[in-house]
């Protein structure tokens, strides 16, 4: 019996994971300014100059952008002309769509110590291709890139032992620090495995450079990681070196490119200093659609009830990193405005075409004046949901919610007119889930989605809200006579009574071969247990609340100063960002997205005395990694505090038959033991 009993509970563990929500994966998207006519030749006729549609870095913060050199490096056009474009509709025929992305000299963030006064160290070429940086072997060739992992010139202290966690796998160790002498030996490693060490000397000097330089592709000696030190010091325990400068590039994998090459729904056509790219097949903008043009680089279109054409390019990044959105760039002594159109940041619905926040800032000699020189604005407005919520309730509108945006986090108004009262918005979505009796839905929050008991004959299903493993809420939903049914959740709100925190849309209940499946197609969920009360003369950060109604206004409360290379944190995640130039002033608001666990440069965290046996090479003398002294235990940096992100609920697919009948094999198996 005891036999049995283990093979059937393995087998239960077994369907139990079978069972388990997919959880989603995380993304950031970049959107361009947002092109709406009713047609291409109604776009066309908005445009300056010859009329093409031109996507740069102006209106798209998903290019790359250097703000302290102001270059950039790609560009797309949809070009305006009748045998290439359908006027009158949404087509874009092949060779309609031109991408180019061409070599710049582009400084590094670091000041490295130019020791070879035959080369200018100075910049490196660099090329945005479908808005990642990548590094060309060839200043003005673009066939062989290899991508940027690292450009920093923040400061890092390594203690003697210590490592330095950068990208991509490779870490930095201060193998010996040498105080007396000036020296420190760095090691680069990869995977934990040796790649380079070198001595690096100080000795009369304010810094010195380490150049690691290899045979990459076609060219020889391409300098493939750098890294500057500016002090070796002995602190109260340990030596210690600073590091102040770090440049990386994956060397070890090539893209090459060349004519006919295609990247998804792009064909290359021309490889030199510039990469020019154009479809190759025909480009249908028509409602409601995603078209991939290529690595993560897409148009989305509207689902727009009038048969406008309405449309924007993004970039979607889905690798774990924290990603910067900007708005355009400003420059000096002007009044900017940014709206849903020039800052991607912002809160914007495309299928409604509605936005909410609008900033205007005046500045006068790098001076932002206080209580009138920057404003905030963002107001209330209706949109709909994403699903189709079954509208049972015949008079009330259950199509639309009072959505608000506020700095750039979208909120809920508990009260159509007032945005006192704010809850944070955790799901819009009318993604479809299948859910089997018993299994739960993770969403947002902490929340989870249960069908807990459905009955197929009867057409209905019992459904419960919990949080945190709490309960919340249930309801038994009935579908008799209908293709679909809404459950609506509400609670008292702040001062609002009966507001609904919760939809959920079931469309369909019926019998798989093995179990009893609820289909659902529309989410919606509010953070209702957390209200944000917003009164006048409130502040958030540099910002006080001017005025609170359907628009709440804030104004900086103080004077702002922009000066060179600086970030400025206005209020809740969103920033002012400067130019590191003294003579221009260059600016753009931001904020920062981050997904999952990024890959990023660490410091690491203090430890205590060790003790160290080995030697320093002398300074000249080559060090194989057969006669490098046994490494050291290396310590893990401190993860830095991650923001913390939203996530939705991945689609989950159909359930896996296969994997169920393999399941109840197996307990047949078992029975079959248990009577033998």
């Amino acid at each position: 019996m005891k036999r049995f009993t283990t093979i059937a509970l393995v087998a239960l563990i077994a369907l139990a994971a079978l069972v388990m929500p997919v959880t989603a994966v995380d993304s950031v998207e970049v959107r361009s300014s947002i092109f709406n006519g009713t047609d291409f030749e109604d776009i066309f006729g908005q445009q300056a100059g010859d009329g093409d549609i031109v996507i740069n870095t102006t209106n798209f913060a998903g290019f790359w952008y250097d703000i302290d050199e102001d270059l950039a490096s790609e560009e797309i056009t949809i070009i305006n002309d009748s045998t290439l474009v359908d006027y009158n509709g949404y087509t874009i025929e092949e060779e309609g769509l031109l991408y180019n992305a061409t070599i710049v000299q582009n400084a590094y963030e670091a000041d490295f110590a130019d020791e070879d006064t035959t080369d200018d160290n100075t910049t490196f070429p660099l090329i945005g291709l479908f808005a990642d940086k990548y590094v060309p072997t060839d200043d003005d060739d673009a066939g062989e890139l290899v991508k940027l992992l690292l450009d920093t010139d923040d400061k890092y202290t390594l203690r003697t032992g210590s490592a330095l966690e950068l990208a991509g796998g490779y870490e930095l160790t201060a193998k010996q620090i040498d105080v007396e002498g000036d020296k420190v030996w760095m090691e680069l490693s990869k995977d934990g495995e040796f790649v380079e060490d070198e001595v690096v000397d100080l000795t009369g000097k304010d810094s010195a450079t380490w150049d690691y330089d290899v045979d990459v592709g076609d060219q020889s000696d391409v300098i493939v990681f750098r890294v500057l030190i500016t002090d070796v010091f002995q602190g109260q325990v340990d030596s210690l070196a600073v590091v102040e400068g770090l440049w990386l590039v994956d060397y070890e994998n090539i893209m090459e490119v060349e004519t006919s090459d295609e990247f998804g729904e792009l064909e290359v056509d021309a490889v030199g200093k510039t990469i020019s790219m154009f479809n190759s097949g025909t480009l249908t903008l028509s409602q409601d659609k995603t078209i991939d043009l290529a690595e993560g680089m897409k148009i989305q279109t509207a689902d727009d009830a009038n048969d406008l054409l309405r449309f924007y390019v993004l970039k979607e990044y889905t690798e774990p990193g924290t990603y910067e959105i900007r708005g355009s760039i400003a420059l000096d002594d002007e009044t900017t405005e940014w709206t849903t159109d020039n800052f991607a940041g912002f809160w914007y619905d495309l299928d409604d075409n509605e936005g909410s926040e609008t900033l205007s800032i005046t500045v006068a000699g790098r001076s932002v004046a206080d209580e009138e020189g920057l404003w905030y604005n963002t107001t209330i407005v209706q949109t709909s949901y994403e699903a189709d919520f079954a509208d049972e309730d015949t008079t009330d509108d259950n199509t639309t919610f009072p959505i608000i945006g506020l700095f750039a986090q979208e909120y809920v108004s508990t009260d159509d007119d007032d945005a006192g009262e704010l809850v944070k918005l955790l799901l819009d979505t009318d993604d479809k889930y299948t859910l089997r009796t018993g299994s739960a839905l993770e969403l947002a929050g902490g929340y989870e989605l249960t069908a807990k008991q459905i009955d197929v004959e009867g057409d209905k299903v019992w459904m419960e809200l919990s949080k945190d493993g709490e309960f919340v809420e249930d309801e038994v939903v009935d579908l008799s006579n209908k293709d679909s049914a809404t459950w609506d959740y509400d609670v008292d709100v702040g001062d609002q009574s009966d507001v609904i925190v919760f939809r959920v849309l079931i469309t369909d209940v019926f019998q798989g071969q093995v179990d009893s499946l609820a289909v659902v197609e529309g989410l919606w969920l509010l953070d209702y247990e957390n209200v944000m009360e917003i009164e006048t003369s409130d502040e958030f950060g540099e910002l006080e609340v001017n005025a609170v109604g359907k628009t709440i206004s804030m104004f900086n409360s103080n004077t702002l100063t922009l000066s060179k290379d600086k970030e400025i944190d206005l209020a809740e995640g969103m920033m002012l960002k400067t130019a590191d130039n003294s003579t221009t002033l260059r600016y753009y608001p931001l904020v920062e997205r981050t997904i999952g666990d990024e890959m990023a440069v660490e410091e690491p965290e203090e430890e205590e005395e060790v003790t160290e046996e080995d030697e320093m090479p002398t300074e000249g003398e080559e060090v194989t990694e057969e006669e490098m002294p046994a490494e050291e235990e290396e310590e893990t940096p401190v993860e830095e505090e991650e923001e913390e992100t939203t996530e939705e609920p991945a689609e989950e697919e159909s359930p896996g038959f296969e994997a169920v009948f393999a399941v109840a094999g197996l307990l047949a198996v078992a029975y079959l033991v248990r009577r033998d």
